[in-house]
């Protein structure tokens, strides 16, 4: 299904090339905690600025899909890595989100951390929570109401990890 798609990291310039789909998951409400009114100057800062890297996946020059990978936390927590992942509403069910998954885990692995955890992935998500436990991720904790949903209210939130 992703035959085709090349996973490749881009640099700020290249973040208005992302900036689409990133506009249109957080519009949304229902994944990430990132205020739907972000603007792309702040969002490239977050994904693009040193530690964090973004990684595009992308099909006859369209980008289908972008991830973010940086250190859970600084100091005597940076050895576990932190990921979050995009995919265009069009390319859905495609292979995409766990084709980045896959190269973020190993990209992950190149660059020393020796785990990955996922700190706010919405309980109600379940098509990402599924894909993540079909990665090797556990969840660990659970965040009462810590989302606020725009269709659910207050949801539920997941700690997710495992070991690389």
């Amino acid at each position: 299904m992703t035959t085709g798609v090349l996973i490749r990291e881009i640099d700020a310039h290249e973040f208005v090339r992302v900036w689409p789909i990133f506009r249109s998951v957080i519009a949304s409400g229902d994944t990430y905690s990132y205020a739907p009114d972000l603007s792309m100057e702040d969002a490239c800062d977050i994904w693009t600025t040193p530690p964090s890297r973004c990684f595009v996946a992308e099909r006859n020059s369209e980008v289908l899909g972008c991830y973010m990978l940086h250190p859970n936390q600084p100091g005597l927590g940076n050895h576990v890595a932190n990921a979050g992942f995009m995919v265009a509403p069009g390319a859905r069910g495609q292979g995409i989100a766990s084709a980045l998954c896959a190269h973020s885990l190993e990209q992950a692995r190149r660059a020393g951390f020796t785990a990955m955890q996922f700190n706010f992935v919405v309980a109600t998500n379940t098509v990402a929570v599924r894909l993540w436990q079909r990665h090797g991720f556990q969840i660990v904790g659970r965040i009462p109401g810590a989302f606020r949903h725009a269709q659910h209210g207050l949801t539920d939130v997941y700690v997710m990890h495992r070991f690389l």
